[in-house]
């Protein structure tokens, strides 16, 4: 198994436990569809300006097999995709997109089970014609993310590891994952119970 796809192993919140706030993207890009699988794969990065998807659609025809397509758009108004883009891009490998803006044809995606994490659905599609170079660094969600950063999204939300730590946070995750699966319920409450009075305490709380 390869670095990144073992990030598919991982829950997005064993990585925000790692990572903190600045790498998870805001609530409004979630799953569109339930029961959502976990995707994991390095970031295909794409900018669509307002009103506009012709570089998704671009993109869908050369993104690597595993990849995770991240859009930078912002647009409430136009969707960035539809069925069919979807299917192409489920078709040739694609693991998911992850899209600041909105798609169509929900009923379609969710029968082809293509992961997409967006803001949401409106049936109008965008035009065709702002050309913007691929691969350049983008933000969704509030997140930075270049090409090749790892990107991990399930039902939690969505996370970006940065590509130059993602040896060190896969380390780090297996190991607090490895920790907390050998930890009874009972340990974790004593250990809670302990922390939490600890904290009442130090603050002058009294039962």
């Amino acid at each position: 198994m390869t670095q990144t796809a073992a990030f598919s192993e991982v829950p997005t919140t064993t990585l925000a436990d790692l990572l903190g706030r600045a790498q998870v993207m805001d609530i409004g890009i979630r799953p569109l569809w339930q029961p959502v699988p976990r995707v994991a794969g390095p970031a295909f990065t794409v900018s669509c300006p307002p009103g506009d998807n012709l570089m998704l659609h671009a993109a869908i025809h050369r993104a690597a097999p595993g990849s995770v397509v991240v859009v930078e758009s912002g647009d409430l108004d136009y969707a960035l995709a539809g069925g069919n883009v979807c299917a192409v891009a489920r078709r040739r490998g694609v693991a998911a997109f992850v899209a600041d803006g909105l798609i169509r044809d929900l009923g379609e995606v969710r029968e082809l089970a293509f992961p997409v994490f967006a803001r949401g659905v409106v049936p109008i599609p965008g035009a065709k014609k702002a050309v913007r170079p691929l691969n350049r660094p983008v933000r969704c969600g509030g997140v930075p993310v270049e090409s090749g950063d790892v990107i991990v999204a399930d039902e939690e939300g969505v996370v970006a590891v940065p590509a130059s730590r993602a040896e060190e946070v896969l380390r780090a995750a297996r190991a607090k994952l490895a920790k907390e699966s050998e930890e009874t319920l009972d340990d974790w409450e004593k250990a809670h119970r302990e922390r939490i009075d600890e904290i009442l305490a130090a603050q002058g709380f009294q039962d």
